[in-house]
Protein backbone atom coordinates (compact mmCIF):
# COMPACT_ATOMS: atom_id res chain seq x y z
CA UNK A 1 0.00 0.00 0.00
CA UNK A 2 1.39 3.37 -1.08
CA UNK A 3 -0.43 6.51 0.08
CA UNK A 4 0.31 10.05 -1.05
CA UNK A 5 -0.67 12.06 2.03
CA UNK A 6 -0.48 15.58 0.54
CA UNK A 7 -2.48 16.43 -2.57
CA UNK A 8 -5.33 18.69 -3.69
CA UNK A 9 -8.56 18.08 -5.58
CA UNK A 10 -11.61 20.08 -6.67
CA UNK A 11 -14.39 17.75 -7.82
CA UNK A 12 -16.12 19.18 -10.91
CA UNK A 13 -19.53 18.68 -9.32
CA UNK A 14 -18.47 21.06 -6.54
CA UNK A 15 -17.88 23.88 -9.01
CA UNK A 16 -21.26 23.21 -10.59
CA UNK A 17 -23.04 23.32 -7.23
CA UNK A 18 -21.31 26.50 -6.08
CA UNK A 19 -22.26 28.29 -9.30
CA UNK A 20 -25.84 27.00 -9.09
CA UNK A 21 -26.04 28.31 -5.51
CA UNK A 22 -24.34 31.63 -6.23
CA UNK A 23 -27.22 33.62 -4.74
CA UNK A 24 -26.61 31.91 -1.39
CA UNK A 25 -23.02 33.20 -1.32
CA UNK A 26 -23.38 36.97 -1.84
CA UNK A 27 -19.82 37.74 -0.70
CA UNK A 28 -18.35 35.72 -3.58
CA UNK A 29 -18.10 36.73 -7.23
CA UNK A 30 -17.74 33.63 -9.39
CA UNK A 31 -16.48 34.29 -12.90
CA UNK A 32 -16.51 31.54 -15.55
CA UNK A 33 -13.31 31.59 -17.58
CA UNK A 34 -11.79 29.21 -20.12
CA UNK A 35 -14.08 26.37 -19.10
CA UNK A 36 -13.27 26.90 -15.43
CA UNK A 37 -14.17 29.48 -12.78
CA UNK A 38 -12.37 32.02 -10.60
CA UNK A 39 -13.52 33.40 -7.25
CA UNK A 40 -13.34 36.83 -5.68
CA UNK A 41 -14.06 36.66 -1.96
CA UNK A 42 -15.34 39.61 0.06
CA UNK A 43 -14.14 42.21 -2.44
CA UNK A 44 -10.62 40.78 -2.73
CA UNK A 45 -8.86 40.25 -6.03
CA UNK A 46 -10.00 37.19 -8.03
CA UNK A 47 -8.23 33.88 -7.70
CA UNK A 48 -6.67 32.16 -10.65
CA UNK A 49 -9.20 29.95 -12.47
CA UNK A 50 -9.36 26.47 -11.01
CA UNK A 51 -6.74 24.53 -12.96
CA UNK A 52 -7.62 21.40 -14.96
CA UNK A 53 -5.16 19.45 -12.83
CA UNK A 54 -7.41 20.01 -9.81
CA UNK A 55 -10.61 18.83 -11.51
CA UNK A 56 -9.54 16.04 -13.88
CA UNK A 57 -10.15 12.98 -11.73
CA UNK A 58 -9.43 10.32 -14.41
CA UNK A 59 -6.08 11.97 -15.20
CA UNK A 60 -5.20 12.05 -11.49
CA UNK A 61 -6.00 8.37 -11.09
CA UNK A 62 -3.91 7.57 -14.16
CA UNK A 63 -0.97 9.49 -12.67
CA UNK A 64 -1.38 7.59 -9.40
CA UNK A 65 -1.34 4.29 -11.28
CA UNK A 66 1.81 5.30 -13.15
CA UNK A 67 3.52 6.21 -9.88
CA UNK A 68 2.40 3.09 -8.04
CA UNK A 69 0.26 5.11 -5.62
CA UNK A 70 -2.76 3.23 -4.30
CA UNK A 71 -4.53 6.01 -2.40
CA UNK A 72 -4.23 9.77 -2.09
CA UNK A 73 -5.21 12.09 0.76
CA UNK A 74 -6.80 15.09 -0.95
CA UNK A 75 -7.61 18.51 0.40
CA UNK A 76 -9.34 21.25 -1.53
CA UNK A 77 -7.58 24.23 -3.10
CA UNK A 78 -6.42 26.80 -0.55
CA UNK A 79 -7.30 29.72 -2.82
CA UNK A 80 -10.99 28.79 -2.62
CA UNK A 81 -11.27 27.91 1.08
CA UNK A 82 -13.24 31.13 1.52
CA UNK A 83 -11.76 32.23 4.84
CA UNK A 84 -12.50 35.90 4.12
CA UNK A 85 -16.24 35.25 3.83
CA UNK A 86 -18.65 36.25 6.61
CA UNK A 87 -18.54 33.38 9.13
CA UNK A 88 -21.96 31.80 8.60
CA UNK A 89 -21.61 32.02 4.83
CA UNK A 90 -18.09 30.62 5.04
CA UNK A 91 -19.30 27.71 7.14
CA UNK A 92 -21.87 26.73 4.51
CA UNK A 93 -19.21 27.13 1.79
CA UNK A 94 -16.94 24.73 3.72
CA UNK A 95 -19.78 22.25 4.17
CA UNK A 96 -20.34 22.18 0.39
CA UNK A 97 -16.65 21.49 -0.23
CA UNK A 98 -16.66 18.73 2.37
CA UNK A 99 -19.68 16.98 0.89
CA UNK A 100 -18.01 16.78 -2.50
CA UNK A 101 -14.63 15.67 -1.16
CA UNK A 102 -16.45 12.94 0.77
CA UNK A 103 -18.33 11.90 -2.37
CA UNK A 104 -15.09 11.84 -4.38
CA UNK A 105 -13.71 9.34 -1.92
CA UNK A 106 -16.74 7.12 -2.21
CA UNK A 107 -16.93 7.40 -6.01
CA UNK A 108 -13.25 6.47 -6.35
CA UNK A 109 -13.68 3.29 -4.37
CA UNK A 110 -11.66 4.76 -1.53
CA UNK A 111 -8.66 5.76 -3.62
CA UNK A 112 -9.23 9.39 -2.62
CA UNK A 113 -9.33 10.18 1.11
CA UNK A 114 -10.79 13.61 1.73
CA UNK A 115 -9.39 16.27 4.07
CA UNK A 116 -12.15 18.53 5.33
CA UNK A 117 -12.26 22.33 5.17
CA UNK A 118 -13.28 24.48 8.14
CA UNK A 119 -14.09 28.23 8.42
CA UNK A 120 -11.08 29.36 10.44
CA UNK A 121 -12.33 32.96 10.30
CA UNK A 122 -14.45 31.94 13.30
CA UNK A 123 -13.12 29.51 15.90
CA UNK A 124 -16.52 28.37 17.18
CA UNK A 125 -17.86 27.69 13.70
CA UNK A 126 -14.61 25.99 12.69
CA UNK A 127 -15.06 23.64 15.63
CA UNK A 128 -18.68 22.98 14.68
CA UNK A 129 -17.97 22.27 11.01
CA UNK A 130 -15.02 20.05 11.98
CA UNK A 131 -17.24 18.05 14.31
CA UNK A 132 -19.77 17.62 11.51
CA UNK A 133 -17.01 16.48 9.15
CA UNK A 134 -15.78 13.99 11.74
CA UNK A 135 -19.30 12.61 11.91
CA UNK A 136 -19.21 12.11 8.13
CA UNK A 137 -16.04 10.06 8.46
CA UNK A 138 -13.34 12.66 7.93
CA UNK A 139 -10.30 12.12 10.14
CA UNK A 140 -8.22 14.98 8.79
CA UNK A 141 -8.55 18.63 7.89
CA UNK A 142 -6.33 21.13 6.13
CA UNK A 143 -6.05 24.73 7.28
CA UNK A 144 -4.12 27.68 5.94
CA UNK A 145 -1.20 29.28 7.75
CA UNK A 146 -3.37 32.36 8.29
CA UNK A 147 -6.91 31.92 9.62
CA UNK A 148 -8.19 34.52 7.18
CA UNK A 149 -6.86 34.72 3.66
CA UNK A 150 -6.09 38.36 4.46
CA UNK A 151 -4.08 37.51 7.59
CA UNK A 152 -4.22 36.61 11.26
CA UNK A 153 -2.39 34.05 13.38
CA UNK A 154 -3.16 30.45 14.23
CA UNK A 155 -2.44 31.07 17.91
CA UNK A 156 -4.92 33.93 18.31
CA UNK A 157 -7.40 33.35 21.18
CA UNK A 158 -10.44 33.31 18.92
CA UNK A 159 -9.27 30.00 17.47
CA UNK A 160 -9.02 28.23 20.83
CA UNK A 161 -12.40 26.48 20.35
CA UNK A 162 -11.11 25.09 17.05
CA UNK A 163 -7.90 23.77 18.60
CA UNK A 164 -9.79 22.29 21.55
CA UNK A 165 -12.17 20.47 19.21
CA UNK A 166 -9.28 19.17 17.09
CA UNK A 167 -7.66 17.92 20.30
CA UNK A 168 -10.85 16.27 21.58
CA UNK A 169 -11.60 14.60 18.23
CA UNK A 170 -8.01 13.53 17.59
CA UNK A 171 -8.10 15.13 14.16
CA UNK A 172 -5.15 15.30 11.79
CA UNK A 173 -4.55 19.03 11.20
CA UNK A 174 -2.42 19.68 8.12
CA UNK A 175 -1.05 23.23 8.02
CA UNK A 176 -0.59 24.54 4.47
CA UNK A 177 0.76 27.88 3.25
CA UNK A 178 -1.63 30.35 1.69
CA UNK A 179 -1.17 31.90 -1.75
CA UNK A 180 0.16 35.28 -0.64
CA UNK A 181 2.76 34.92 2.10
CA UNK A 182 2.35 38.61 3.00
CA UNK A 183 5.81 39.78 1.90
CA UNK A 184 6.00 42.07 -1.12
CA UNK A 185 9.60 40.97 -1.81
CA UNK A 186 8.48 37.56 -3.12
CA UNK A 187 6.58 38.87 -6.13
CA UNK A 188 9.37 38.15 -8.62
CA UNK A 189 11.38 35.15 -9.82
CA UNK A 190 8.69 32.63 -8.87
CA UNK A 191 9.50 33.27 -5.22
CA UNK A 192 5.97 32.65 -3.87
CA UNK A 193 6.48 28.96 -4.61
CA UNK A 194 10.24 28.74 -4.27
CA UNK A 195 10.50 30.49 -0.90
CA UNK A 196 7.39 32.40 0.19
CA UNK A 197 5.43 29.32 1.13
CA UNK A 198 8.35 28.17 3.24
CA UNK A 199 8.68 31.39 5.22
CA UNK A 200 4.90 31.64 5.60
CA UNK A 201 4.68 28.13 7.03
CA UNK A 202 7.78 28.57 9.18
CA UNK A 203 6.40 31.66 10.91
CA UNK A 204 2.91 30.22 11.40
CA UNK A 205 4.13 26.93 12.83
CA UNK A 206 6.80 28.53 15.01
CA UNK A 207 4.11 30.68 16.60
CA UNK A 208 2.04 27.65 17.65
CA UNK A 209 5.24 25.97 18.82
CA UNK A 210 6.29 28.85 21.06
CA UNK A 211 2.71 29.61 22.17
CA UNK A 212 2.42 26.09 23.56
CA UNK A 213 -0.45 25.06 21.29
CA UNK A 214 1.35 21.93 20.05
CA UNK A 215 1.60 20.56 23.59
CA UNK A 216 -1.64 21.98 25.01
CA UNK A 217 -3.71 20.53 22.16
CA UNK A 218 -1.61 17.39 21.76
CA UNK A 219 -4.62 15.31 20.72
CA UNK A 220 -4.54 17.20 17.41
CA UNK A 221 -2.11 15.46 15.08
CA UNK A 222 -0.40 18.45 13.48
CA UNK A 223 1.23 17.89 10.09
CA UNK A 224 3.71 20.47 8.78
CA UNK A 225 3.82 20.20 5.01
CA UNK A 226 6.66 20.87 2.58
CA UNK A 227 9.06 18.84 4.67
CA UNK A 228 8.65 20.82 7.84
CA UNK A 229 9.19 24.18 6.14
CA UNK A 230 12.87 24.53 7.18
CA UNK A 231 12.17 23.80 10.86
CA UNK A 232 15.02 21.24 11.09
CA UNK A 233 17.49 23.77 9.68
CA UNK A 234 16.56 26.51 12.18
CA UNK A 235 15.94 24.38 15.28
CA UNK A 236 19.25 25.51 16.78
CA UNK A 237 18.18 29.14 16.66
CA UNK A 238 14.70 28.32 17.96
CA UNK A 239 16.26 26.35 20.81
CA UNK A 240 18.69 29.13 21.70
CA UNK A 241 15.90 31.70 21.64
CA UNK A 242 13.87 29.49 23.99
CA UNK A 243 16.80 29.23 26.41
CA UNK A 244 17.00 33.03 26.51
CA UNK A 245 13.30 33.36 27.43
CA UNK A 246 12.05 29.99 28.79
CA UNK A 247 9.40 31.69 30.91
CA UNK A 248 7.77 33.22 27.82
CA UNK A 249 7.50 30.28 25.43
CA UNK A 250 7.28 26.52 25.01
CA UNK A 251 10.18 24.17 24.23
CA UNK A 252 10.65 23.89 20.43
CA UNK A 253 12.47 20.55 20.61
CA UNK A 254 9.53 19.00 22.42
CA UNK A 255 7.08 20.47 19.91
CA UNK A 256 9.03 19.23 16.88
CA UNK A 257 9.05 15.75 18.39
CA UNK A 258 5.23 15.83 18.61
CA UNK A 259 4.39 16.95 15.06
CA UNK A 260 4.41 15.13 11.72
CA UNK A 261 5.93 16.01 8.35
CA UNK A 262 5.79 15.11 4.67
CA UNK A 263 8.60 14.32 2.24
CA UNK A 264 8.06 17.25 -0.15
CA UNK A 265 11.60 18.63 -0.21
CA UNK A 266 12.95 17.82 -3.70
CA UNK A 267 16.38 17.03 -2.24
CA UNK A 268 17.38 13.76 -0.51
CA UNK A 269 19.98 15.54 1.63
CA UNK A 270 17.33 17.89 2.97
CA UNK A 271 15.04 14.93 3.63
CA UNK A 272 17.85 13.15 5.45
CA UNK A 273 18.25 16.17 7.73
CA UNK A 274 14.52 16.04 8.50
CA UNK A 275 14.78 12.31 9.26
CA UNK A 276 17.82 12.82 11.47
CA UNK A 277 16.07 15.67 13.32
CA UNK A 278 12.59 14.25 14.00
CA UNK A 279 12.86 10.56 13.13
CA UNK A 280 11.60 8.61 10.13
CA UNK A 281 8.55 7.54 12.16
CA UNK A 282 7.18 11.12 11.96
CA UNK A 283 7.20 11.24 8.13
CA UNK A 284 4.65 10.53 5.42
CA UNK A 285 4.78 10.66 1.62
CA UNK A 286 3.70 13.94 -0.04
CA UNK A 287 3.45 15.16 -3.63
CA UNK A 288 1.35 18.39 -3.52
CA UNK A 289 -0.22 17.29 -6.79
CA UNK A 290 -1.25 18.79 -9.17
CA UNK A 291 0.85 21.91 -8.63
CA UNK A 292 4.06 22.49 -10.61
CA UNK A 293 6.08 23.06 -7.40
CA UNK A 294 5.02 19.59 -6.24
CA UNK A 295 6.90 16.33 -6.75
CA UNK A 296 5.73 14.41 -9.84
CA UNK A 297 7.64 11.28 -8.73
CA UNK A 298 7.22 11.40 -4.95
CA UNK A 299 8.59 7.93 -4.22
CA UNK A 300 11.94 8.66 -5.87
CA UNK A 301 13.29 10.86 -3.07
CA UNK A 302 13.13 7.90 -0.67
CA UNK A 303 15.78 6.12 -2.74
CA UNK A 304 18.32 8.78 -1.73
CA UNK A 305 18.02 8.58 2.07
CA UNK A 306 19.22 6.10 4.68
CA UNK A 307 16.20 4.33 6.14
CA UNK A 308 15.30 0.74 6.95
CA UNK A 309 12.68 -1.19 4.94
CA UNK A 310 10.28 -0.90 7.87
CA UNK A 311 10.83 2.86 8.08
CA UNK A 312 10.14 3.16 4.36
CA UNK A 313 6.88 1.27 4.78
CA UNK A 314 5.93 3.68 7.53
CA UNK A 315 6.59 6.69 5.30
CA UNK A 316 4.80 5.15 2.34
CA UNK A 317 1.60 4.37 4.23
CA UNK A 318 2.04 3.13 7.79
CA UNK A 319 2.05 6.49 9.56
CA UNK A 320 -0.91 8.06 7.77
CA UNK A 321 -2.97 4.88 8.19
CA UNK A 322 -2.16 4.87 11.90
CA UNK A 323 -3.07 8.54 12.31
CA UNK A 324 -6.37 7.96 10.52
CA UNK A 325 -7.10 4.93 12.68
CA UNK A 326 -7.18 2.47 9.78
Amino acid sequence: MIIDAHAHLVPPALLEELQDRAAEFPSVVMTPKDGSVSFAFAGKKPTRPVSPGLTNLPKRLAWMDAQGIDRQVVAGWLDMFGNDMPPAEGAEWARAINRHLHAAGQDSGGRFIGMAVVPTQDGELAAQVMSEAHGMGFRSIMIGTQPKTSGGELDEPGLDPFWQAAHDLGMIVAIHPVFDAGDYRIHDFGLPNALGRITDSLIAVTRIVYSGHVKKYSGAKIVVGIGGAALPYVIGRLRHNYKLHPEDMADPDEALSMMYYDTLLHDPKALQLLIDTVGAERLMLGSDMPFPIGDPTPLSILDGVTITPDQRKGIESGLILDLMGE
